[in-house]
């Protein structure tokens, strides 16, 4: 029986603290062997303290996109204790994590993003595969927030097919769960999620 790799995934801490500190618990209670958060990590005027403390005090391996609240200089210093995958993939446990981050106020992804989602993928050699975003996907159930999904995100889980797309952004998505084709679709929030693949 293959092993399958088990991640914690989760966004829009805003710097809270307290969130990381329940995060981390429950990263260590179901023994996951990864942590992915999926943006807006720091608060929403900069850096509010040590916010990965808990998980670096944990020794968990954390990995992240930037969101649309994070400026550069809070991508850099996240960097400092987690692996960006912004423009980026990683390999954990056989499968490969693509991400694309939106700091700096960033709304909407460009063709620019999708090549560069493009070239990840196509450097990727695991047969699973699994995209982040900060943002939601265009066609996807968090739109009910009136706020709609972005078409690049959506062209991009067309062409590349990942077997998961994760996604925050939308704090009243948390939970929502959706596919687009054969990828499917989870929106993550401060509560996270245990998924395996």
């Amino acid at each position: 029986m293959v092993k399958k790799l088990r991640i914690l995934a989760a966004g829009d801490l805003h710097g809270d603290i307290g969130i990381a500190e329940k995060l981390s618990d429950k990263a260590k209670k179901g023994k996951v062997d990864l942590v992915v958060l999926a943006g807006d990590i720091h608060g929403y005027w900069g850096n509010d303290g040590d916010i990965l403390g808990p998980f670096r005090r944990a020794k968990q391996k954390v990995i992240f996109v930037p969101g649309n609240l994070d400026s550069a200089e809070d991508h850099l210093m996240l960097k400092k204790d987690a692996k960006s995958i912004h423009n980026y993939y990683v390999t954990y446990g056989g499968v490969g994590i693509a991400g694309i981050g939106s700091a700096d106020w960033k709304m909407e992804l460009d063709e620019e993003d999708l090549n560069e989602i493009k070239k990840n993928f196509e450097r990727m050699k695991p047969k699973k595969r699994i995209l982040v975003s900060h943002l939601h996907a265009e066609g996807t159930g968090a739109e009910f927030s009136g706020i709609a999904g972005d078409k690049i995100l959506r062209k991009a889980v067309k062409d590349f097919k990942p077997d998961l797309l994760i996604s925050a952004h939308i704090h009243e998505a948390e939970g929502i769960e959706d596919r687009i084709g054969k990828t499917k679709v989870i929106q993550v929030g401060r509560k996270g999620k245990i998924i395996e693949i």
